[in-house]
């Protein structure tokens, strides 16, 4: 079995079988524990019969932490220089978030009843995962998160996704830890190359608001009805 789907933490809806699946990634340097809260703090209508997963990335080195040894999807040299990206821990870990994705369809969950979504590089994975995953998924919530190996974006996405994939982009607008620009960059390519992107900020830092998850909320009841 996948080492994600082992280490990860499985919620499923009360009393009832999941017919929808939230694969949700956290941030780096955290855990699945950071964001296990979150369907009760969504607190979906109890038709949306939700299964939600929260997978805790390996452990490698980030250099941009002084090389330390911590939780991460992939390594990060600067967030302000994006030309030396770690493409083999980011597709390492896309492969990983897809194979979670199989799991889900081997379960019974049909591929558009999956949801991807994350936290700062967790919403990076989450992002670049769902735009190429070559089955159309349910949508993508990113938050606080960035594209990675965005100049290659366009020979890689799925493209039968374009204009029908649903993307929900959060930043806060004095993030000093992913900068708010990227963010915007991001929303910028994906709406070039043809996406409809549900944007919003909010007058935070590098963290979660209530108004934010009470977005989230009203954008997958909406996506859900």
């Amino acid at each position: 079995m996948n080492q994600l789907a082992l280490n990860s933490i499985i919620i499923e809806p009360k009393g009832t079988t999941a017919e929808y699946a939230m694969i949700w990634m956290h941030g780096l340097g955290a855990s699945a524990h950071d964001f296990a809260q979150l369907p009760s703090d969504l607190n979906l209508p109890a038709q949306i019969k939700m299964r939600f997963i929260f997978p805790n990335a390996p452990l490698r080195a980030v250099t941009i932490n002084n090389g330390l040894k911590m939780p991460a999807w992939f390594d990060i040299e600067s967030l302000t220089n994006l030309d030396n990206e770690d493409a083999n821990g980011i597709c390492d870990s896309q492969t990983k978030i897809e194979e979670l994705i199989t799991q889900q369809i081997d379960q019974g969950i049909k591929a558009d009843h999956i949801f991807l979504g994350g936290f700062s590089q967790g919403g990076a994975i989450a992002l670049l995962t769902g735009l190429k995953y070559e089955k159309r998924l349910a949508g993508i919530i990113s938050l606080s998160g960035y594209l990675p190996l965005a100049h290659s974006a366009e020979k890689h996405i799925y493209e039968k996704n374009i204009s029908k994939l649903p993307i929900f982009l959060g930043h806060g607008t004095i993030d000093s830890v992913v900068p708010i620009l990227l963010g915007e960059k991001s929303k910028s390519i994906l709406e070039e190359l043809g996406y409809h992107i549900n944007w919003h900020t909010y007058h935070m830092a590098h963290q979660v608001s209530l108004q934010e998850i009470q977005d989230i909320q009203r954008w997958l009841i909406k996506q859900l009805s």
